[in-house]
């Protein structure tokens, strides 16, 4: 693993912005792995500005991401099919086509998680993985306990996770308790991966992550595994490192 060891928040979504936009113009159809959340919202921000300034074209670019949430449908304002939509893919011009997210709401599950990681390998898999870590150690939405050969499945959220994830919606009741992911495997299967960790609460993560065994019990340490993983981190994620 190598490690970029940045100030903060705005010098992390920085360098990443910075690296991601360096290898969309170099493999103009390249394959992106994106994630939501508050982590990764600063390296979209960057990417919105640098396609303004510096036209950096999406139009060949293919996405996929990590997860949605179960019940949600697209139009949603929780969903993240919608998260996507007003945090990045509005702002640029990529080809709508090419983005791919789970459907949460499909009439068989199952079903939508095979189609998910057919669709996945169909279009040649991910190039670049964007992933952020939770405090327990999730990738995706890949909760302590996950298989490792796992592939696109159906979760029951972890209540630390809910609540990590209740400042967006009115109330913690309003947070779905079940979710699409893309699975451990799925993810290891990317040719490239950056992971993203910013602030004190992810410090001990972090240090697990580096310190301590591989272990289904701490999902990220999976990424041990992984020849192409960039860790960019800020000190308060690095404090104990």
């Amino acid at each position: 693993m190598r490690i970029i060891r940045v100030e903060n928040y705005a010098d992390m979504s920085l360098q990443a912005g910075k690296l991601l936009a360096e290898k969309i113009r170099s493999n103009p159809s390249i394959t992106l792995g994106l994630a939501t959340g508050s982590t990764p919202k600063g390296v979209y921000e960057y990417l919105i500005d640098d396609y303004r300034n510096n036209q950096t074209s999406y139009q060949q670019v293919k996405s996929v991401n990590l997860d949605e949430y179960i019940g949600l449908p697209p139009n949603d304002h929780n969903s993240y099919h919608a998260f996507m939509r007003k945090n990045f893919f509005d702002h640029i011009n990529i080809d709508q086509r090419n983005t791919y997210l789970p459907n949460g709401t499909a009439k068989d599950l199952l079903l939508e998680c095979q189609r998910y990681e057919e669709l996945i390998m169909d279009i040649g898999g991910v190039d670049l993985q964007l992933l952020g870590i939770g405090r327990n150690g999730h990738i995706g939405f890949n909760e302590p306990g996950t298989s490792f050969q796992s592939r696109t499945h159906i979760v029951s959220l972890a209540q630390n996770t809910r609540e990590a994830n209740a400042r967006f919606f009115n109330s913690i009741e309003e947070v779905p308790k079940q979710a699409i992911t893309m699975g451990i495997a799925s993810i290891l299967d990317s040719r490239e991966i950056y992971l993203l960790a910013s602030g004190e609460a992810k410090a001990d993560a972090i240090y697990k992550l580096i310190n301590e065994e591989i272990h289904e019990d701490f999902p990220a340490s999976a990424l041990k595994q992984h020849k192409n993983v960039t860790i960019i981190a800020d000190k308060e994620a690095l404090k104990r490192i």
